[in-house]
This record gives C-alpha cells, structure tokens and sequence, in this order.
C-alpha cells in the first residue's frame, strides 16, 4: 500500500497538540481538513491510550466550519440526525447518509461528464486546465470522498434514463420506513 493509500496518522499528545507521523511536525484541524480535501484519509489517535479519537476530530471541524457561517448541513438535517440517535432508525441512518452521499458524488460526476461532452469550450486551448480545476473544486467540495477519483467515461444509466426521480423514490420510501418506526 502506498503512503498515499494509507491513512495519514495524526497522533494527539497529552497537551491536546496534534502531531503529523508523516512530516514530524504539529498540525492543526485547518491543516487536517486540508489534508482531507486532498484526498487523504486520516486516522488520529491519542499517544498515550491507543484510542481513535478520528470521529471526534473530524466532527470538530464540521462544528467549526458550521459556526464560522460556512453552513453546509440544513437546520433540519442537523435535527434529524439529533433525533435519530433516540430512535430505533439510528442503525440504519449510517447507510442512508453513505448511500446519499455516494449518489450525490455519482450526480456531480455525471454532471461533470455531460458538460464536457456539451460545452463547444472543449476544443479551446487551456480547457483541460480549466476543467482540472472544476473537478478539483467538486472534489474538494466532497471532502474527496469516494476514493477511486473522478472517472473518465460516461456513467451507467438507469434503464429509464432517469437517476433523479428513482433516487427520490427510494427517498421518498427510506424517510416513510424511518416514520413508521418511529411511531
């Protein structure tokens, strides 16, 4: 496995100061989420326990990018997840945020892919670099998520050709599973 596969081992000391193993050097959650945008995954453990302290961190630094105005999640998204932590839907809520998730990631690569095959912009000299940097962009705006890349050909489609309303539907029919378990 390269050290580009492998997650990069941040280890907390007892001063709460985080220490990247890779550069020896501190860091902080600012250089972590950049690391993150990158494509990298990270794992940071406390020195002294052993213990995976990765989940806390990383929900750090959604707290601080939420507090400092840079909303991603809606109010009631945020609610939701609240609620399902005293509900019995609170082992299913993992697999639909993934599966959510990963069906936004296969949108926006198809979106990606249908603008280049549509945009006349495609023959001008420098649209490559421009379009490298869109998909930077996009991949950043994912966190880098979904760790095989950006891929290079047209996606499979639905039979019917139509992604969105199927996605809906299983939506649509997920959020009915998870009120009925609720009552």
């Amino acid at each position: 496995m390269s050290d580009a596969e492998k997650p990069l081992l941040i280890k907390r000391y007892a001063s709460r100061r985080l220490y990247n193993t890779e550069t020896s050097d501190y860091v902080t959650l600012e250089d972590i989420a950049g690391f993150i945008r990158e494509g990298r995954e990270v794992k940071i453990v406390d020195l002294k326990s052993g213990d995976d302290l990765t989940r806390q961190y990383l929900l750090q630094i959604v707290a601080e990018h939420e507090s400092r105005g840079e909303s991603v999640l809606p109010i009631s998204v945020l609610t939701d997840l609240v609620r399902s932590y005293t509900t019995q839907a609170t082992s299913m809520v993992p697999q639909f945020l993934a599966a959510s998730f990963e069906a936004f990631r296969d949108s926006q690569s198809k979106w990606v892919e249908n603008m280049n095959q549509m945009n006349p912009m495609a023959k001008m000299p420098g649209f490559e670099a421009m379009q490298a940097q869109q998909e930077a962009f996009l991949k950043a705006m994912t966190g880098g998520a979904g760790g095989a890349g950006w891929p290079s050909g047209p996606q499979p489609e639905d039979e019917n050709g139509d992604d969105l309303d199927t996605i809906k539907k299983q939506l649509a029919e997920l959020q009915d599973k998870l009120a009925k378990m609720n009552k």
